[in-house]
């Protein structure tokens, strides 16, 4: 992989626009020096104009994290890139970023635009981020439904003001791949080397991941994300997804240390207080775990039979079975090796018989005490056990259903 993508995380501006979710100042700050420590190259602090509060929060960053980028938003609006800018003076690595609606629905609906004032914006809002900071994005909100020859004129406009960035927002998720892919791959072509040219996703088809992809594949430079894909109403392309997926797939380098994706997902859904979707991809509770007896059998015999991403490379704590009507011989039979128990075909035949009756009648999973209470009445107490079992109100046991850990 001889290429690098940069992670331009906006978990702090974006991912808080998440209906419902606020993030404290202090809050924000132990989020962003987690964000660093991970090893992303530019932290959207947030949106200085909108608030005193985010103002401070982008102030306190920019003082207290270094060795990375701190970015804050702000319109094509004086107003907002003087706050952005005087948020970000103690930055060691400021980067103020600039967006403007350019599809037609954006300027006739929303801002009341011709497109020869929005024009007229970019070049006087780029120019005056430029005077403040070396490092200036020029985001083209909506710019999937904007159409292409007005598009590169804007942009055109925005770097030859001054912008080092051009970001192109799939604002309401309305992209399919092969369609982002072409659209960033024209633009790359069309800004020259020179210029980052940086991707936003948006979930609303559950296509941000793959747009995010197919988004690097065409010649992005940068890709923003947030961390469990947080944001305004389906959210944005996750970190973690990304980032495993650049680094499985061997497409770009993305400088994250994806160990800590897992222990970062679960301080943000604390945080925010939105919590992650069992199935959700690389950090979902349900990602390393299997109920179905065909599927714990093959990781027995080799993990890599059923986990292309193995839990380790993430952080996670290891695959775990849930032991179901479902699950098979297999598994039973290694949870009574793992209490001590060395048994015959036979036992286990049995064992499995037991364990089947009450598994039927199981409201959900069958769990780890119940288990051994069917092994040891078939087979009596266990020799040698390997491994006792945590207690049940140790974290270690699942919340919502308790299952034999490998």
């Amino acid at each position: 992989m001889s290429r690098t993508v940069r992670i331009f995380d906006t978990t702090l501006r974006d991912g808080e626009q998440t209906p419902g979710v606020h993030i404290t100042p202090d809050q924000k700050v132990a989020i962003a020096h987690r964000l660093k420590a991970i090893g992303v190259a530019t932290i959207e602090a947030g949106f200085p104009i909108s608030s005193p509060g985010d103002r401070d929060a982008v102030a306190r960053i920019a003082r207290e994290v270094r060795s990375c980028e701190i970015a804050a938003m702000a319109r094509c609006v004086a107003q907002d890139i003087d706050a952005a800018a005087d948020a970000l003076r103690d930055a060691e690595r400021p980067v103020i970023h600039v967006f403007l609606g350019t599809s037609d629905i954006h300027l006739t609906k929303k801002l009341r635009l011709d497109r020869a004032g929005a024009v007229r914006a970019i070049r006087e809002c780029v120019a005056r981020a430029r005077r403040h900071v070396a490092d200036v994005q020029f985001s083209a909100e909506d710019a999937t439904r904007t159409e292409r020859p007005f598009l590169r004129q804007c942009i055109a406009a925005a770097v030859e003001s001054g912008a080092t960035r051009i970001n192109l927002p799939d604002t309401v998720g309305c992209m399919l791949p092969r369609e982002y892919g072409e659209m960033i791959r024209d633009v790359v072509r069309f800004v020259g080397p020179h210029v980052i040219v940086s991707a936003h996703c948006h979930n609303d088809m559950g296509m941000a991941t793959a747009n995010t992809v197919a988004a690097v594949e065409g010649g992005a430079r940068q890709v923003e994300v947030t961390v469990n894909g947080i944001g305004e109403r389906a959210g944005n392309a996750a970190l973690e997804e990304v980032a495993v997926a650049m680094a499985m797939k061997r497409i770009a380098e993305s400088g994250v240390d994806v160990q800590q994706v897992t222990a970062l997902s679960a301080h943000v859904a604390e945080v925010t207080r939105v919590p992650v979707q069992p199935n959700r991809a690389v950090v979902g509770a349900n990602a390393f775990a299997h109920s179905s007896g065909i599927h714990q059998d093959g990781i027995l015999k080799d993990p890599s039979t059923y986990e292309f991403v193995p839990p380790a490379m993430v952080g996670a704590p290891g695959h775990r079975f849930v032991m179901t009507s479902r699950s098979g011989r297999g598994a039973v039979a290694h949870h009574a090796a793992r209490m001590g128990y060395r048994l015959t075909d036979a036992q286990v035949d049995e064992v499995y018989r037991a364990f089947i009756e009450v598994a039927a009648y199981s409201d959900g999973a069958v769990d780890a005490d119940e288990l051994a209470r069917v092994i040891g009445a078939a087979c009596g107490p266990p020799p040698n056990p390997t491994q006792e079992l945590p207690p049940r109100d140790d974290p270690k046991r699942c919340r919502f259903e308790e299952v034999m850990l490998l």
